[in-house]
């Protein structure tokens, strides 16, 4: 293999400095390994001679590409040595231009900085253009989105100073009235769309001022979660007249832990509205120290099944908010004493009815005790009709009873004592029910002799008109619409 060949070549700058080139031509196999290249400069050396120890940077540049005296000034000592302690890297052509040129330290330097420059130059010229756009895009955009939001804004001005207009214009007339304050105004409007008049604001203002001086935004979302637990929309007027004080009341520390507390107790969704309506105030009573105790007394005192308080509550949810410890003993105390009736007697009156707690002793359960004796029953007879049918104790006695009971002797040929077997026929209805199926059997000549069986008072009306008229249903209901239409007229000639 052929060695190498080395050249050393002197080129004289100037009458100090020269420049020497180390040409080394590579053995012959590189050479034909290597189309593009035909020697390599393995080194470049510059000597100087000057006497002057300021001149280092032969052919020096300025900054901006300028040639510059090779003669050094003291302020360039200062930008020398800002790249003194850079690592010097060597800068070489790739393998496949195969030409390997070594730059000496001081040309490696002179690069560093006329890069750095350009770098500088570069990025200071794409800040400028950069910052200047997005100047311009932020001082287009606010005013776009300015614009924008001023639109809107005095849109909803608009409507709000519309909307008070109206409110000032309508309530002006109850402000003359009422000590009421502007502010008070979108809280009557929004009342508003449920029905509220003037006189309603009235009556919340005498019963509960305060509730009138609630914010729009929170009545807003109270009724709202009202209504999201299945009040129905009619009914939220009658709620807050019954209970003004339910604007007051906060979803997340009032409301929510009461529904809550209702589900605790088997009660299902599709109930929970009703429940509300019927019992505003439950939401005034602490869930912790009055409600669940009351549920405690209900299970542990009073006797009621766990299964049974669902159905007991949706039956009378006042049950829950009264003082059931006096109402309980005070009732059981009177039935005990006064027809002599067992405990478990007691207990099942109360939970198929459970209004019974709430009925007064005097002006209602004892009127109508008298009445069944008057009729001829016993205690024990009174008893059994009580805990099958205990409703009873919510009928009139004029209007209801004393009728029922004058038909079932004078037309239906019955005795007293058929009301202990068919007690349900004192539930039933004497315009819609017992008269109407009794003429219609007359009228077609189908009624049994002797007393009127009452157990064809009990079926359905398909059940009826199958077993008992052997005709269709259709003309048992036409049947029926006349006989009504004639006790109307009699009724009206009668006034």
């Amino acid at each position: 293999m052929a060695a190498a060949i080395s050249i050393i070549c002197n080129f004289p700058l100037h009458s100090h400095t020269s420049i020497f080139l180390n040409i080394s031509f590579p053995p012959s196999d590189r050479i034909r390994s290597r189309k593009s290249c035909f020697f390599r400069f393995s080194r470049i050396c510059v000597v100087s001679s000057h006497t002057n120890p300021k001149i280092l940077k032969p052919n020096r540049r300025s900054r901006y590409g300028q040639p510059l005296s090779p003669y050094d000034s003291d302020s360039d000592e200062d930008d020398d040595d800002s790249f003194e302690d850079e690592d010097d890297d060597d800068i070489s052509t790739s393998d496949d231009e195969s030409l390997d040129v070594r730059v000496s330290a001081h040309d490696r330097q002179r690069l560093k900085f006329q890069n750095a420059t350009n770098i500088r130059r570069d990025s200071h010229h794409h800040s400028e253009g950069g910052s200047n756009a997005k100047l311009g895009h932020r001082r287009q955009t606010p005013e776009i989105t300015q614009g924008k939001s001023s639109n809107k804004n005095d849109e909803n001005y608009r409507e709000k100073e519309a909307r008070g207009s109206l409110a000032k214009d309508r309530f002006s007339h109850l402000a003359e009235e009422l000590d009421l304050d502007e502010r008070w105004y979108p809280l009557l409007d929004y009342l508003s769309t449920f029905g509220f008049k003037d006189s309603h604001f009235i009556q919340m203002y005498e019963r509960h001022m305060p509730s009138l001086q609630i914010n729009k935004s929170s009545a807003q979302e109270r009724l709202e979660f009202l209504l999201s637990v299945g009040v129905k929309h009619k009914d939220i007027r009658k709620i807050i007249l019954r209970q003004p004080q339910l604007l007051e009341y906060t979803v997340e520390n009032n409301l929510k832990s009461h529904v809550t507390f209702l589900t605790s107790l088997g009660i299902p969704d599709s109930r929970i509205g009703q429940i509300i309506t019927a019992t505003p105030s439950l939401f005034s009573y602490s869930v912790e120290n009055s409600l669940k105790p009351t549920v405690t007394y209900l299970l542990e005192e009073v006797g009621i099944e766990k299964n049974d308080l669902a159905k007991v509550v949706q039956l009378s949810p006042q049950i829950l908010v009264q003082r059931i410890n006096t109402s309980w003993t005070a009732r059981f105390n009177f039935l005990t004493r006064e027809l002599n009736a067992p405990r478990d007697s007691i207990v099942k009156m109360v939970r198929k009815h459970p209004q019974l707690l709430h009925y007064s002793i005097e002006d209602g359960l004892l009127p109508r005790i008298n009445f069944f004796r008057s009729i001829g029953m016993r205690n024990s007879e009174i008893v059994k009709v009580l805990t099958s049918i205990t409703q009873v104790f919510s009928l009139s006695l004029e209007g209801n009873l004393k009728p029922k009971y004058s038909y079932l002797v004078n037309e239906l040929g019955n005795e007293v004592r058929s009301l202990t077997k068919y007690p349900m026929y004192l539930s039933l209805s004497l315009d819609q029910r017992i008269r109407p199926r009794h003429m219609f059997l007359v009228s077609l000549k189908r009624a049994p002799k002797g007393p009127f069986p009452l157990s064809s008072l009990v079926p359905t009306d398909e059940s009826f008109c199958q077993q008992w008229a052997r005709t269709s249903v259709d003309k048992y209901l036409d049947f029926r619409r006349r006989l009504l239409l004639k006790e109307l007229a009699r009724k009206y000639e009668r006034r």
